[in-house]
């Protein structure tokens, strides 16, 4: 018997702006439509790394992963997706090799995505966001 592990890959959203950083795809799959910055976690590698390293290759930004929004899989597809939401510590954007342009995007208001379970991250990090101001503690008055 013979056994195809599937491969596994990570997807980034960077929130800038008051929007979401999107990356115009300069290569296959998806070329010329939006992407998140993701990629294909290499052998050895610590998913967060991976996932920051996306980031930096594909907008010049340095990021921390500020939770995990989910884990995607489709049936008869090789690829494991792990989504993770980011905060950015330093850069200015700039579009690495595999991205033609970046843009600013409203969460409501995305351009053509280029994977089809892009719309379900969204609505994923949108309630993962919801739960992290749920749990915020509440700012103390100064007397």
């Amino acid at each position: 018997m013979e056994w195809q592990d599937p491969k596994v890959a990570v997807a980034v959203i960077v929130p800038w702006r008051g929007g979401i950083l999107l990356g115009q795809r300069a290569i296959s799959p998806g070329r010329g439509d939006w992407s998140f910055p993701s990629g294909y976690v290499n052998r050895g590698e610590v998913l967060e790394e991976a996932a920051a390293r996306e980031v930096w290759e594909e907008t010049n930004l340095q990021v921390r992963m500020d939770g995990l929004v989910g884990v995607y899989s489709e049936a008869d597809q090789p690829v494991i997706l792990v989504v993770y939401a980011a905060e950015v510590l330093s850069g200015e954007p700039s579009p690495g090799e595999e991205m033609s342009k970046l843009d600013v995007f409203p969460p409501d208001q995305l351009p053509t995505m280029a994977f089809s379970h892009d719309q379900t991250i969204i609505r994923d990090w949108l309630e993962l966001r919801r739960r992290q101001e749920r749990a915020e503690p509440p700012l103390r008055r100064r007397a």
